[in-house]
């Protein structure tokens, strides 16, 4: 069992399913709505704890009913939480539309308590941290917040995964901390300038991307699977019906920091989180999708 640490969001997701989304100023009828725990960094925790590491989530929330879900949540999946609650501020929300047809989504997160998440944060449980195998991050608290618990973890020898989601341009200091970077093809773009549609481009934006300061970037690709850097395609699983793809990649930087922490090669580590995503877009939800470890194993067997 690993030991895995993340720094990150929970919000309470709010999903609604309609045909299409709504033109501004236009009401359209939905096919259903759902109510359920979300939020990148809370996913991921919950994810690695389903497969079994030992995880501690470092975050900030509310005190009220989407505070509960949080706490709630990460006990079931056997995630520690380290956070700090406030009552004069409100735990994260997500607005969620999932297309009906394709189960593709547009978010709008609402972070709360957590946008108050601060470098400080980090300082108070580094020796958290620095015992742990992996530190895991995203971009949905505040920038310097991520940056200090990057910093930490790289200090202390510990293997530092950054899924830089919501994309936004980042200093080279950062990069230079992260041994992997997770981003999508949108978000290679964004760090990068440069598209990403096909296998060739992933390995034209991968090889940039370390050439910026990561050590091993590996760019997700959806259902055609993970590029790594230095190892090439790795192909997704077929699993069956796409139901919502939502959490799918907070499910493969789950699994993905699940492995690592247990010592699993980088190669062996992306189909550990590839066989994660694969399952969990065949789900709907977000943590409540994310797979046992046995389901993940017999994917991959």
């Amino acid at each position: 069992m690993g030991n895995v640490v993340v720094l990150g969001v929970f919000v309470a997701d709010t999903a609604y399913r309609a045909d299409r989304m709504p033109r501004m100023g236009e009401t359209v009828m939905g096919n259903s709505f759902s109510l359920g725990p979300g939020g990148k960094g809370s996913n991921q925790a919950v994810a690695a704890g389903r497969l079994g590491a030992d995880v501690a989530m470092i975050s900030r929330l509310g005190k009220d009913d989407f505070a509960e879900m949080a706490l709630n949540t990460w006990k079931a999946a056997g995630v520690t939480p380290y956070v700090t609650q406030s009552p004069d501020d409100y735990t994260g929300a997500a607005y969620i539309f999932i297309e009906h047809a394709t189960g593709n989504n547009a978010i709008i997160i609402a972070p709360g308590a957590a946008a108050n998440i601060s470098a400080q944060d980090l300082e108070d449980h580094a020796d958290l941290i620095a015992a742990a195998d992996v530190f895991v991050t995203q971009l949905e608290q505040p920038l310097s917040a991520a940056q200090r618990g990057l910093e930490l973890a790289k200090a202390a020898g510990v293997i530092t995964i950054l899924n830089p989601a919501p994309a936004v341009e980042l200093p080279a200091e950062m990069l230079a901390l992260c041994d992997y970077v997770t981003p999508n093809e949108t978000e290679t773009e964004i760090l990068t300038g440069m598209p990403v549609t096909n296998e060739a481009e992933a390995a034209q934006a991968a090889a940039a991307l370390h050439q910026m300061g990561v050590k091993t970037p590996i760019i997700t690709l959806g259902e055609k699977g993970a590029y790594l850097h230095g190892h090439g395609l790795i192909p997704a699983f077929s699993v069956g019906e796409v139901v919502e793809t939502t959490g799918a990649g907070d499910a493969f930087n789950g699994g993905l920091a699940a492995a690592l922490s247990e010592g699993f090669t980088p190669v062996e580590a992306v189909r550990i989180g590839s066989a994660t995503a694969g399952i969990s877009v065949t789900r709907a939800g977000t943590a409540p999708a994310m797979p046992s470890r046995a389901e993940v194993d017999a994917l991959l067997c």
